[in-house]
């Protein structure tokens, strides 16, 4: 039997929130779309390839691969429900926000009329709506604190960050959410990954009868 590293879980999630609170007080006191293309601009051809390409980083299909490094690689089949119940918690709070309590929210390429302040990025397709939370985000910050859970080592507290922060930033910087959307996308990582704990030790008390 393994246990749960709840105390690298805390920090991270405590250091997640922190970085969400920052987002939401600069998006309201510098404005939302100025804070965005504060955050937007653009660094060059290399960082459009290189953010162009990370953000996929955050993409919905990287649970599977999560899954199995779960299973697999680190050999903790047990840590199952905590993995599935991260992915469809997280997927349901972020579609629940995007499809039924704020539907239609504009992306930064609808809600700012000047097309030629945004840096875009050319092989990314700028979406128009849906743009609260941003999902990507949500996934990788339930990954990152996923693994904080799983893993022993320390140095995943601030590597796996610096993972889930990149994709962050990544949704910023292709120009498909505000720094608002990324702090929201934060916390409901969190939040998911945090109801997913009690599912998982609920599991291991049934499991142990």
């Amino acid at each position: 039997m393994y246990q749960l590293n709840i105390k690298q879980f805390n920090y991270g999630a405590i250091i997640s929130l922190c970085i969400a609170l920052v987002l939401l007080v600069l998006s309201y006191t510098i404005g939302k779309n100025e804070f965005f293309l504060l955050l937007n601009g653009n660094l060059g051809i290399a960082a459009d390839y290189f953010f162009g390409v990370y953000t996929n980083a955050g993409d919905g299909t990287m649970w599977i691969a999560v899954l199995l490094i779960t299973l697999f690689a680190l050999k903790k089949k047990n840590a199952w429900p905590l993995v599935v119940s991260a992915f469809v918690i997280s997927t349901l709070l972020t579609h629940l926000f995007k499809d039924i309590l704020v539907p239609g929210t504009p992306r930064p390429w609808t809600a700012i009329a000047g097309h030629s302040l945004i840096h875009h990025v050319a092989f990314v397709e700028p979406l128009h709506q849906g743009s609260f939370p941003s999902g990507h985000t949500a996934t990788a910050f339930s990954i990152y604190l996923v693994f904080c859970l799983l893993l022993k080592n320390k140095w995943w507290l601030w590597l796996g960050l610096i993972y889930a922060v990149l994709v962050g930033y990544s949704r910023i910087y292709v120009a498909q959410h505000f720094p608002f959307d990324v702090a929201a996308g934060i916390i409901a990582g969190v939040i998911s990954v945090a109801v997913s704990l009690p599912v998982q030790m609920a599991v291991e008390r049934r499991r142990r009868k």
